[in-house]
C-alpha cells in the first residue's frame, strides 16, 4: 500500500511539475507550483535523505551525542528534536531565499523554480545535513576547524579565510537591502526602528522582571510587534512625526552600520537572544500564513515562464541565465552560509544522531518552500509593475514617465497612474526604483493577504512584510556580525594571544569595529551608488555564498573518502563540482566581460571615462571615485575568492588521492564513539 501511495505521490509531482514546464499561456495558477514543491519535497525526504543518512553517513542512534557526553549546561545541552529543528531554521532562514527567487523572477517563473527544487533536494539539504552529521561526530567543531583537521593547514587556513571575507559581503549585501526596504518609507522604518526596543525590554524581563516567563514574554513581544506595524500607519498619517522617520539612503546605511556594532557588543541576552526568539515566531507564523493564502486564494502567475532577460540585458542586474540565476537564487536552493550554522550551535544541542535528517535536511526543505511562496508572491504581480519596482533609475529612467515608457517597449505595460495608485493602497508615496527585492516582494505578499483577509488592509499587510523581511535581515545580520567577531579574534590571537580571548572587552570592540568596518563599507557604496548597489552587490553575493558551499562541500568529501566511501563520494561531490563549474564562470564574467552592466572591471572604467570627460551629472561626480575602487574591489574579490575555492578543492583531491593510494593523510578529527548503553 505505502509503494502505491508513493508512487501516486510521484505520478502527481511530475504531473504538476510537467504542467509548470510546459506552460506557455499568458497566466498559469500557482497551485502547479505548489503541488509539485510538495511532492518532490516528500519524495526528497523520504528516500533520497533517507538513503544518504543510512547508507552514506550511517546515522547510529545508538551512539551518543556531544551534547550528552559534553553537558555543561550552557554550550552543549540535549535538546528535545523539535525545539532545535526551530532554533535551527531561524538562524539559518536569512533574507537570501526571499530575496533571491525574487530577483531571479526577471528570467520568468521556471528557470528559478526548477533550480529551487532540484538544488535544494540534491545540494543544499544534502550538504546542511552531512556537515550537522559531521560537526556532531567530532564535538561540534567548526567548518574551519573541520577544514584545517581534516585536510590539513593548507586547505584549512585557506577556507577559514574565505569564509571571514565571504562572511563580510554576506552581511553587506544583507544590510543594503534593508536600507533600500526602508528608504524614504516613514511608516517602515519607524516600524523596524521599533523592533530594536522591544527585543530589549523582551530580553529585560526575561531576564530580571519574569526569569523564565517564555510564554508571558512570547505575548508580550508577538503582541508589541504587531502595534508597532499599526502604529507605523500613524507615524505615516501625521506629517509632523512623519519627517522625523523619512530618512534618506546614507542615514539608514549609517544606523545599520550603528546597530551591527551594538549588537555585536552587547551581552546576547540583551538584544541577540530575545530578536532571535521573536524573530522565530514570526517566520514560522507568516511563512505558514503565506502558504495558507497562496493555497486558499490560488493566485493567478502573471510573470512568463521564461522572459526575453534570459539573454542577459536584464533591468535588474546584467547577466545570462547561465551562470546568473544559479548564484541569484542562492540560499533557496543550496547556501554556504547554512554550513556555519551547521558546524556551530546546532550539533551541540542534538540528542540523538537519528535527528540530524530532520534538522539538517528537513530544515533546508523548508526554507526551499519559503524561496518557492517567494517566487510565487513576485510573479503574481504584472510584469510591468515588478520591473518597475525593482528597476534603477539608471537603467530605465530618472522620471516616472521614462520609466514607464521603457519597461512598456519590453512588452511589459505599465503606466504611471497605475503605480501611483498601488503607491497610495500601500501606504507609500512611490514604488517606483525601490530596488533590492524587499519592496516589490512586500507588495507581492501584501496582494496574497489582501486577497484572503480583505482589501481594505493593503497597506497594513505591506508594512508588516516588510517587518517580516527586515526582522529576517537584522536578525542575519546582527548574528553573522557576532559570528564574523568570533572568527577574526582567532585570527588575531595568532599574533597577539589576548585578542584572542573572546570574553576580553577590549578585544570584543576592537574585533566588532573592524568587522563592522569591512561591511559597512560595502554597504555604503552600494547606497550611493546610481543603479541602485544591488546590481552589483547581490552577483557577488551570491558567488560568495555558493563558494562557501563549495568550501563545505570540500569538507565533506575528503572526509567520506578518508572514512572508505569513496563510492559515495558523488553524493557531495556532484554538487561541488557543479558548484566549482557555476562560481567560476560567474566569476570569469564579473571580472572579464566588456558588458558595462555584467563585468566589474568594464563598469569601472566606464564610469572613469565619463569622470574623466565631465560627462557625469554634479550629484554623481563627488561619488564617483568610490564606485569606481569600489567595482575594481569587487573583481579583485570575486578573483580571490574562488582562486581560495580551487585551493580548497586541489587540497582536498590531494588528500583523496593520497587516501586511495594508502599513503599517510591527516588523522581523522572524529570523537571515539561511546554508545548509550556504555553511559548508563
Amino acid at each position: 500500500m505505502r509503494k502505491v501511495l508513493w508512487a501516486l505521490v510521484a505520478l502527481i509531482g511530475a504531473f504538476a511539475g510537467g504542467g509548470i514546464a510546459l506552460q506557455r499561456g499568458e497566466t498559469i495558477n500557482a497551485m502547479w507550483i505548489v503541488v509539485a514543491a510538495v511532492c518532490v519535497y516528500a519524495l526528497g525526504y523520504r528516500f533520497y535523505g533517507a538513503w544518504v543518512a543510512a547508507r552514506v553517513l550511517t546515522v547510529d542512534s545508538t551512539r551518543v551525542t556531544p551534547a550528552i557526553r559534553l553537558n555543561n549546561g550552557r554550550d552543549f545541552v540535549p535538546t528535545h528534536k523539535w525545539i532545535v529543528f526551530g532554533h535551527h531554521f531561524a538562524a539559518i532562514a536569512g533574507p537570501g531565499p526571499l530575496i533571491g527567487p525574487t530577483l531571479a523572477a526577471q528570467f520568468g517563473y521556471l528557470p528559478g523554480t526548477l533550480w529551487i527544487l532540484v538544488g535544494a533536494v540534491l545540494g543544499g539539504c544534502v550538504q546542511d545535513m552531512t556537515i550537522l552529521f559531521l560537526s556532531t561526530r567530532r564535538n561540534g567543531r567548526s567548518l574551519g576547524q573541520m577544514a584545517k583537521e581534516e585536510l590539513g593547514p593548507i586547505g584549512g587556513y585557506a577556507a577559514m579565510i574565505g569564509t571571514l571575507v565571504i562572511m563580510i559581503i554576506l552581511i553587506a549585501v544583507l544590510g543594503l537591502v534593508v536600507v533600500n526596504a526602508m528608504r524614504h518609507s516613514p511608516w517602515a522604518t519607524s516600524t523596524v526602528f521599533a523592533t530594536i526596543p522591544i527585543a530589549i525590554l523582551i530580553g529585560l524581563y526575561l531576564k530580571n522582571i519574569r526569569p523564565g516567563r517564555v510564554l508571558e514574554a512570547s505575548i508580550i513581544g508577538v503582541a508589541l510587534l504587531l502595534l508597532a506595524v499599526g502604529g507605523g500607519g500613524w507615524v505615516d498619517s501625521h506629517p509632523a512625526v512623519r519627517t522625523m522617520f523619512d530618512w534618506d539612503g546614507p542615514a539608514l546605511a549609517w544606523f545599520v552600520i550603528g546597530y551591527g556594532f551594538i549588537a555585536a557588543v552587547l551581552p546576547v541576552w540583551l538584544l541577540l537572544a530575545p530578536r532571535d526568539y521573536l524573530s522565530t515566531f514570526l517566520k514560522l507564523g507568516t511563512v505558514l500564513l503565506l502558504a495558507v493564502a497562496v493555497v486558499v486564494m490560488s493566485p493567478e502567475l502573471k510573470m512568463p515562464a521564461v522572459t526575453q532577460f534570459v539573454d542577459g540585458t536584464g533591468p535588474i542586474f546584467g547577466g545570462k541565465l547561465f551562470p546568473f540565476v544559479f548564484i541569484t537564487i542562492a540560499c533557496g536552493a543550496i547556501s554556504g552560509f547554512h554550513a556555519l550554522v551547521s558546524s556551530g550551535t546546532t550539533p551541540k544541542l542534538i540528542s540523538n544522531e537519528s535527528d540530524v535528517r530532520l534538522i539538517g535536511y528537513g530544515s533546508m526543505m523548508l526554507e526551499s518552500g519559503v524561496a518557492i511562496m517567494a517566487m510565487i508572491a513576485a510573479t503574481l504581480l504584472d510584469p510591468g509593475v515588478f520591473f518597475a519596482i525593482n528597476s534603477a533609475p539608471g537603467v530605465v529612467g530618472a522620471t516616472a514617465e521614462a520609466a514607464v515608457e521603457t519597461i512598456s517597449s519590453w512588452g511589459f505595460p505599465v503606466t504611471v497612474e497605475q503605480m501611483n495608485s498601488l503607491a497610495a493602497a500601500m501606504g507609500e508615496s512611490t514604488l517606483f526604483a525601490r530596488t533590492g527585492g524587499a519592496p516589490s516582494l512586500a507588495v507581492g505578499m501584501a496582494s496574497i493577504f489582501s486577497s484572503l483577509f480583505g482589501q481594505s488592509m493593503l497597506a497594513l499587510w505591506y508594512h508588516f512584510a516588510i517587518m517580516f523581511e527586515a526582522v529576517f535581515i537584522l536578525t542575519t545580520l546582527d548574528a553573522g556580525t557576532r559570528v564574523g567577531r568570533f572568527m577574526l579574534q582567532d585570527f588575531l590571537g595568532h599574533a597577539w594571544k589576548p585578542m584572542g580571548e573572546t570574553s576580553w572587552y577590549p578585544s570584543v570592540l576592537i574585533s566588532s569595529a573592524l568587522v563592522v568596518a569591512g561591511w559597512g563599507y560595502f554597504l555604503y557604496i552600494g547606497v550611493v551608488d546610481p543603479n541602485g548597489g544591488i546590481n552589483i552587490l547581490w552577483p557577488l553575493f551570491g558567488i560568495s555564498n555558493q563558494l562557501l558551499a563549495g568550501i563545505a562541500l570540500c569538507v565533506a568529501t575528503g572526509i567520506l573518502v578518508k572514512q572508505g566511501k569513496l563510492r559515495f563520494a558523488w553524493v557531495t561531490g556532484a554538487p561541488l563540482a557543479w558548484l566549482a563549474i557555476v562560481t567560476t564562470t560567474a566569476t570569469w564574467e564579473k571580472v572579464v566581460s566588456p558588458d558595462v552592466r555584467v563585468g566589474f572591471l568594464a563598469a569601472a572604467d566606464q564610469l572613469a571615462q565619463k569622470l574623466a570627460d565631465g560627462a557625469l551629472p554634479a550629484a554623481q561626480v563627488a561619488v564617483a571615485p568610490q564606485l569606481i575602487f569600489n567595482q575594481r574591489l569587487d573583481a579583485v574579490l570575486a578573483i580571490i575568492l574562488t582562486v581560495i575555492l580551487w585551493i580548497v578543492i586541489l587540497d582536498t583531491a590531494r588528500v583523496c588521492w593520497r587516501v586511495v593510494k594508502g599513503l599517510p593523510v591527516p588523522p581523522t578529527s572524529e570523537a571515539p564513539a561511546t554508545l548509550v548503553t556504555e553511559t548508563r
